[in-house]
């Protein structure tokens, strides 16, 4: 402002005409500079509302990503604990398969050793020929291989359950 102060005298100086014509023009300027500053000023508003408008559309795009993550999370940490938990039983039940296991082959071990594989047995289990006859096919014919005194078939298969004192090795 100063310099257009100075542009005032050197120029009403100069001129050597009438003050309140250069007034006039001053007073343009200044007004021409308040429209332009105004202008400048509203378009500067205008960029800083996009850039906030902006920011909050990416604010709500990343919050919905981040509940979609956390959705995904919560879905995977459950389906992970169950498998775990089918895990920890299907270990358990090996493991009281591999004793069960263990101990048939001990006993089929101490039959075997204990009556010498004689001629009289059928597999080492200690059936003898008064049980089992010879079809005459020349195969086994046993009365009772297929039937469990208790009612139902010996060769079913039974679920082996794990309990409580299993999920805790």
């Amino acid at each position: 402002m100063a310099s257009s102060s100075s542009t005032y005298r050197s120029s009403s100086s100069s001129e050597g005409g009438n003050p309140s014509d250069s007034v006039v023009a001053v007073d343009d300027r200044k007004r021409k500079r308040m429209l332009s500053n105004r202008e400048s000023a509203r378009r500067s508003r205008m960029r800083k509302q996009k850039h906030v408008d902006d920011l909050t559309a990416q604010i709500n795009q990343l919050s919905n990503d981040n509940r979609q993550i956390l959705t995904s999370l919560t879905v995977t940490t459950q389906l992970y604990m169950k498998i775990q938990a089918e895990n920890s039983i299907l270990t358990a039940q090996m493991s009281e398969l591999s004793t069960r296991l263990e101990s048939l082959n001990e006993i089929v071990d101490l039959v075997t050793t204990t009556n010498g594989g004689g001629v009289d047995q059928i597999d080492g289990c200690g059936f003898d020929d008064r049980t089992v006859g010879i079809n005459c096919d020349g195969y086994y014919d046993d009365m009772m291989s297929g039937v469990n005194p208790w009612g139902g078939s010996v060769y079913s298969n039974q679920p082996i359950m794990a309990n409580e004192m299993m999920n805790m090795y």
